[in-house]
């Protein structure tokens, strides 16, 4: 090639074959100089080596320009740079306190939370970590020797070559940074500040021998971490000692991109069947805004990228007398009000009654929300509710919940007063059957749950239920019932309550919701699955906390090795297929609407 040449280069790139999967973009924040946004080349030459794309972010605090960022980017490194104005953290500053860098730290803080809120992988170094920490809640200390006595620390801010190992850490077995760098290495060290407290959302996972926090990483099972050393500068001096940390951050870049673009297809629809965000109408939830009361909400929605909630009316058990069925019938009915008036009132919001709604409101840029009732109750013992609320646009009843009603036994708190399934359940389930609703067997007692099988003619759904052969609770489906309702064609769809994931609930966690699906894959099928969070009734586990983690899910999957097709069948289409069958067999009440 001859020197000079922009032709003959030009030319070369255009007879190679064209690179299929486009490599991820991770975004840098740059520091502010005396000529304004500036960079260290260390940052954008290891994210290069490592195969991703470096775009640096220069400092600025638009909120428009942030949020359009986060669509561009797959992945966020903090860079370091000068101190963090501690007024951002409610502290006055101590003499010993460097040049701060304003222009940095409003738009920084506000980034790392936006970029939070959507899972997608952080990286803070040096600067970055205190950043990270105080994002999430944490504290920074102002200066090191201010804060410890100076004999018991060790010399953090190293006048050393920047590519110099000077000091110890020590990182916790089992971390992020202890699997890709060991237990115990050398690092280089010039920073006078470092996190103080991690908040609730960020642990210690290395510390120095003074007991300096030197990482830290997620609590939550996300792909957030930082380290208070310069990884950039081994790399930039040819030493690829700390490279596993830039190529950890392009993997998970990687991941994020391709679940993100999974659940943009037009021709994929991401659902959630089963949220209890109407239990919570009572407090005011302002739906369109993100509403900290709720973990569904619209922003929540397009921050996980959740095309459909059905959105449960629950119905608590009460008393099977008149009045009581009377007060359940009107309860229902002003709930599903709620909804359909929260959806008219939300801009990018629409009810949804069919699949093919679904599809279109998809294509229109907009989420969906359905209706559904939790607990058969709400009918009390007039066959009429059925139509009456197939007509207000309900897609599936859950026959029961906790306790036994007119229709069938409970799994819990149950008398077994029918032995199953009523007559009076038979009928419901005939009527369900003729005007299209979907026969909804979560919280059903054992015998319910087949007898229902073999009364409806379409096949029934769980529509928030997990597997009892990993976690002994009774409103967990056996392996048998997985195997019954997959051979009748129906779904059952893994839910995040934690009770129904561990038996010990206080450490339920994503990994146990990935766990249940394989294991409910294994049984049921991959066509015989999906996913019904629960969420806002008591749904919701570390890494899977509220609608905007959903695509945490999609990740975990795509590592567990689903294909695009399986994915696909696992978030909605497995289940939008009994709903299709359902309404079709209704055919004839359709016309008559």
């Amino acid at each position: 090639m001859k020197l000079f040449d922009i032709r003959a280069e030009y030319e070369q790139i255009c007879s190679a074959p064209v690179e299929l999967g486009a490599r991820p973009v991770v975004g840098i924040t740059a520091n502010f100089g005396p000529a304004g946004a500036e960079l260290a080349e260390g940052y954008y030459q290891s994210i290069l080596a490592a195969g991703g794309v470096p775009m640096v972010i220069p400092p600025l605090a638009d909120k428009a320009t942030l949020l359009s960022l986060l669509d561009r980017i797959d992945a966020l490194v903090l860079s370091g740079g000068a101190d963090v104005n501690p007024l951002w953290a409610g502290e006055d500053p101590i003499p010993a306190l460097s040049n701060i860098n304003p222009a940095r730290d409003r738009g920084e803080l506000l980034l790392t939370q936006l970029v939070y809120d959507r899972n997608l992988p952080i990286l803070g170094i040096c600067r970055g970590i205190q950043v990270l920490a105080m994002a999430m809640g944490g504290t920074v200390i102002q200066d090191i020797v201010n804060a410890y006595p100076e004999a018991d620390t060790l010399k953090h801010s190293q006048q050393a070559p920047r590519h110099e190992a000077t000091h110890f850490v020590e990182t916790e077995p089992g971390s992020i940074v202890a699997e890709l760098l060991g237990e115990r290495f050398a690092v280089n060290s010039f920073h006078h500040q470092a996190v103080g407290e991690t908040g609730g959302k960020l642990r210690v996972t290395a510390r120095s021998a003074d007991g300096i926090i030197e990482a830290v990483e997620s609590t939550e099972y996300k792909p957030i971490w930082g380290v208070q050393w310069h990884p950039e500068c081994f790399i930039l001096a040819g030493d690829d000692c700390m490279m596993p940390l830039f190529k950890e951050v392009v993997r998970q870049a990687y991941l994020h991109r391709q679940s993100r673009d999974f659940h943009l297809r037009k021709d994929v629809l991401i659902l959630d069947s089963h949220e209890d965000t109407p239990m919570f109408f009572d407090q005011g939830v302002q739906f369109e805004q993100r509403d900290e009361k709720v973990l569904v909400d619209h922003h929540k929605m397009c921050e996980g990228l959740l095309d459909c909630g059905i959105m449960a009316a629950y119905i608590p058990q009460g008393e099977r007398s008149a009045d009581g069925h009377r007060a359940a019938t009107e309860m229902a009915s002003r709930l599903l009000g709620e909804i359909r008036t929260m959806a008219e009132n939300t801009e990018g919001v629409a009810l949804a009654f069919t699949p093919d709604d679904l599809v279109r409101n998809k294509r229109e840029g907009l989420r969906s929300l359905m209706l559904a009732i939790e607990n058969g109750y709400a009918l009390g013992d007039d066959l009429a509710n059925v139509e009456r609320f197939r007509r207000m646009g309900v897609v599936y009843l859950t026959l029961c919940h906790n306790g036994d009603n007119n229709i069938c036994d409970s799994a819990v708190k149950t008398h077994s007063e029918h032995g199953g399934l009523s007559d009076f359940g038979k009928e419901v389930i005939y009527e369900m059957n003729r005007t299209g609703m979907m026969v909804d067997l979560s919280h059903a007692g054992e015998q319910s749950f087949y007898d229902a099988i073999s009364v409806s003619d379409v096949p029934p759904v769980c529509s928030h239920a997990s597997s009892r052969a990993l976690c002994n609770h009774p409103r967990n489906l056996t392996d048998e019932q997985l195997s019954a309702l997959s051979g009748v064609g129906g779904v059952a769809q893994v839910t995040f309550y934690p009770g129904f994931l561990c038996e010990r609930a206080d450490d339920a966690c994503i990994h146990d919701a990935v766990r249940h699906l394989m294991h409910m894959i294994d049984v049921a099928g991959i066509d015989h699955v999906g996913v019904g969070s629960d969420f806002d009734g008591d749904g919701g586990v570390p890494g899977l906390a509220n609608a905007a983690d959903m695509l945490n899910f999609t990740k975990r999957l795509i590592a567990e090795g689903l294909s695009t097709d399986d994915l696909q069948k696992v978030w909605g289409g497995n289940f939008l297929r009994v709903m299709r069958q359902a309404q079709a067999a209704a055919d004839s009440f359709f016309q008559e609407l």
